[in-house]
């Protein structure tokens, strides 16, 4: 029989390549293999059931490749970066300036603690970063002004996800070079979305503090004198900023010279301040090399899952299966949508991204949708996945930053975020323009 000009057979082969796939994936990470060995064992497991050729050798061959990828140098730098700001006190002195200007607001140190995780995300590119660095500096506030401490822990979680979606972003070099999509055009694609997504943090807190007032705390005293002695402690952030984004749209650097010059200017700066020491260096270079090569294994792996995959052709079958399903573009859309955020919750999101980014994308394109709209999309989907229960990553960060009690605060204080960045892929959805416009406007 033929359905849609398929055998049978066709659509059974279709059905057992993704049923196997998804077993072997989701199998070994649930009993807690980690994420590259698993990626590598799935590419294993489907290029010698489904392939007739031994595609085993092509593991070196993407080793290096991948690893000697220029563009793929940016994530080491960028990771440095954002170590070399938390061991030279640049984002503590930089909390202090956000507590003068933003805790007035009914909320208090929530809405620091939100500016802080923006402007921090805007130099380190890094979610678990900027929940870890602005956790550190902000968790001994709780008690000292008598906040709402799962209210106020969420506000950390929350904040921290904008290191992956307002740039310089590792996760979007990632998404950049799995789909071979223009890195600066997705970094300005993420400027709009991710400005109006720390809003929507922010007018969460105010819903919250007009409701619950007790939740905001003790209010904290300041004056426009305190407030313009603070400015200083801005300027080295902004410095970075500027350099990093500047060069890569002036044309005079690339992604990854540019994060060269991020991380000589942290030390610049960093000695200014002097803050730097042989230990610092040493505790910045051991925080990077770990996280790097945490990275690039999974990175490796997924390169090796994504050439098995092409290999076998179960893209080009996945995107055929769907078609076939007769569903309209928008349908597709909010299907993938309901995937990520269900998958998010089980599965860490750097392996959740480079395990299907590479099968989606494709289909999402040939269904007339933009890849860099859909790059801003899977960020806001990955941040989602940061803060979503049981397995959001941001919530253990912050979780081992506070030091003490349970984790399900932390999940509990987190929830009304969840529903911030709902109504921000929503709105990215209905509006796409908000991502498209500044990529659109430079490009003219």
């Amino acid at each position: 029989t033929r359905c849609s000009g398929k055998t049978s057979r066709d659509v059974r082969g279709e059905q057992t390549m993704i049923t196997v796939m998804m077993t072997v994936l989701l199998g070994l990470l649930a009993i807690s293999i980690p994420v590259a060995a698993v990626l590598a064992t799935t590419a294993l497991v489907l290029g010698n059931w489904f392939s007739f050729l031994n595609l085993t050798p092509a593991i070196g061959e993407l080793a290096w490749s991948s690893s000697t990828s220029f563009i793929l140098v940016a994530v080491p730098l960028f990771i440095l970066l954002g170590e070399i700001l938390l061991r030279s006190g640049i984002a503590e002195r930089m909390y202090g300036a956000m507590t003068h200007w933003l805790a007035w607001l009914p909320g208090g140190l929530m809405h620091s603690n939100i500016g802080t995780c923006t402007m921090f995300a805007a130099v380190s590119g890094s979610s678990v970063a900027t929940a870890a660095t602005i956790g550190t500096v902000a968790v001994g506030e709780i008690d000292r002004h008598q906040y709402n401490e799962r209210f106020f822990l969420g506000t950390i979680a929350a904040g921290g996800t904008l290191g992956i979606l307002i740039p310089p972003s590792i996760n979007m070099i990632v998404y950049g070079v799995l789909t071979e999509t223009s890195i600066p055009q997705l970094y300005l694609a993420g400027f709009t979305p991710g400005l109006i997504l720390a809003l929507l943090f922010m007018v969460t807190v105010l819903i919250g503090c007009l409701f619950r007032p007790q939740w905001g705390g003790k209010k904290i005293k300041t004056d426009w004198q305190a407030r313009w002695k603070t400015l200083p402690d801005m300027i080295p952030p902004l410095i970075i900023f500027l350099v990093v984004i500047g060069t890569i749209y002036l044309g005079w650097a690339t992604p990854t010279e540019s994060a060269a010059l991020g991380v000589i200017i942290a030390l610049v700066l960093a000695a200014w301040r002097r803050r730097l020491t042989i230990l610092m260096l040493r505790d910045a270079i051991e925080g990077t090399m770990r996280t790097t090569g945490m990275v690039m294994m999974i990175l490796v792996a997924a390169f090796f899952l994504n050439f098995v995959i092409t290999a076998i052709g179960l893209t080009a079958k996945v995107n055929a299966w769907v078609f076939g399903m007769g569903l309209t573009p928008m349908e597709t859309l909010i299907a993938v949508v309901l995937f990520y955020l269900i998958l998010g919750m089980f599965m860490e999101t750097l392996s959740m991204m480079v395990a299907t980014v590479p099968i989606i994308t494709p289909l999402i394109i040939a269904l007339g949708f933009d890849p860099v709209w859909f790059g801003v999309l899977i960020m806001l989907l990955i941040e989602t996945a940061m803060i979503t229960p049981p397995v959001g990553i941001n919530l253990f960060i912050v979780q081992g930053v506070r030091g003490r009690g349970q984790l399900h605060d932390v999940m509990i204080g987190a929830l009304p975020f969840v529903g911030s960045l709902v109504v921000m892929i929503v709105l990215l959805i209905l509006f796409p323009e908000i991502a498209l416009w500044l990529p659109e406007l430079l490009r003219k």
